[in-house]
């Protein structure tokens, strides 16, 4: 292929379960918010996978059942090669977890590093090894590829160390455990939408509810992060969709020393079966469980009790943001259930009134940007999150690209 065709920054997000993609030019000056065209792979290592992207709907696709991430890996490769019209993806850029105390601006994919990220793996177990699946593929098959990874992490390298230390032996901390916080990509957007939107005010005392599968809260003042609920890992903090979020450590003592779980199984019990499925017993989405609310019985009785749960553990680390922030300006939903659960936004902002949140049902009824009325004290606000821009736009300063 001629150098002189137009070159793509191929934007990678894996999980355990699917891998979204969005392509971008590299060469944009401003880089557009909205990708080239985007899509994914979802349902993996499950019976259904499915493939969908821009302008195609989604359709079943068929993995090897050995190797699926890499068998989805490929269907990817092969579904964007279609698409390139005489263009090359001369870039990859892979959202990554975790980065440790080592890791924490953009950089771009060694075998050292590669071999450094694993180590961080029982940290995030569901999120850290599949990006690195995909970087040690590409270092494999395509050296002539560049690629660059950008950290969940890194936005919060501006916490005080007052909230990042633990209150374990200081040995700990000089071994490297300590409060990360995750997210951060997903906050770092909201660093440059918040002020093109509502202005001076996003650079006051601000709280991003960052609320999907896995959720957790960001307290930024000027726009950085000084404090967040996730930390040493990603089960802390928020209620989450299977994950328990803060825990009273003696609860896991209890389960090895006197219920006799192995390891394995209480890392199964805090990462899979907890959270809202756990409790309730019917999903780790709020969209469904609320569905239940009025079942008779047990089940009903579960549902609203998860829920309930699920909304008290949001407005309580609100609350202790907000107590370290000194007060609130802005209070901002972001990531699937915070964009598109009205109810769970309505049910928060209620038991928040007293800090001065007034909502607007009709505005937060259609998930408008602004949900807050016009005399509220504190302007609660939606705004749709974008980790593959920001990671596309670190790249392309890291790459030089525009």
């Amino acid at each position: 292929m001629s150098n002189s065709q137009p070159s793509l920054i191929l934007v990678l997000n894996c999980g355990s379960s699917s891998i979204k993609f969005a392509v971008f030019p590299v060469d944009a000056d401003p880089l557009p918010r909205t990708p080239l065209w985007n899509g994914k792979v979802q349902g993996i290592g499950g019976p259904a996978p499915n493939f969908g992207e821009s302008g195609v709907e989604p359709f079943p696709v068929e993995l090897d059942a050995e190797h699926p991430h890499t068998a989805a890996l490929q269907f990817i490769q092969e579904r964007i090669s279609k698409r390139l019209d005489g263009r090359r993806v001369t870039t990859v850029a892979h959202r990554v977890v975790h980065g440790g105390s080592r890791y924490w601006a953009p950089t771009l994919v060694t075998q050292q590093m590669l071999d450094d990220l694993r180590s961080y793996i029982p940290l995030a177990p569901l999120h850290q090894p599949f990006p690195l699946k995909a970087m040690g593929l590409l270092l494999e098959q395509r050296p002539d590829i560049v690629q660059v990874a950008c950290f969940d992490t890194a936005f919060h390298h501006s916490l005080p160390k007052v909230e990042q230390i633990l209150p374990l032996p200081y040995s700990a901390w000089e071994r490297g455990l300590r409060r990360y916080g995750f997210h951060g990509l997903s906050y770092d957007y909201m660093s440059h939408a918040l002020p093109e939107r509502h202005g001076d005010l996003a650079r006051g005392r601000t709280i991003v509810a960052h609320l999907g599968s896995g959720a957790s809260l960001c307290a930024m003042q000027n726009l950085e992060s000084v404090a967040t609920t996730m930390g040493f890992s990603a089960l802390d903090g928020l209620m989450m969709g299977t994950r328990t979020g803060s825990l009273d450590p003696g609860a896991l003592l209890y389960l090895m020393e006197v219920e006799r779980l192995s390891l394995e199984e209480v890392g199964s019990t805090l990462y899979n079966q907890s959270g809202l499925l756990g409790v309730s017993g019917i999903s780790a989405e709020p969209r469904v469980v609320v569905k239940h609310e009025n079942d008779p019985g047990e089940a009903g009785e579960r549902a609203r009790i998860a829920l309930a749960l699920y909304v008290r553990r949001i407005v309580r680390e609100i609350g202790a943001l907000t107590a370290v922030l000194g007060g609130l300006d802005l209070l901002v939903f972001t990531a699937g259930v915070g964009e598109h659960n009205a109810f769970v936004r309505e049910r928060v902002c209620r038991d928040l009134a007293f800090i001065g949140i007034k909502l607007d049902a009709d505005a937060n009824a259609i998930d408008a940007p602004v949900i807050s009325t016009t005399d509220s004290r504190v302007l609660a606000a939606v705004e749709p999150t974008n980790e593959e821009w920001i990671t596309a736009r670190y790249t392309q300063d890291l790459i030089g690209g525009a």
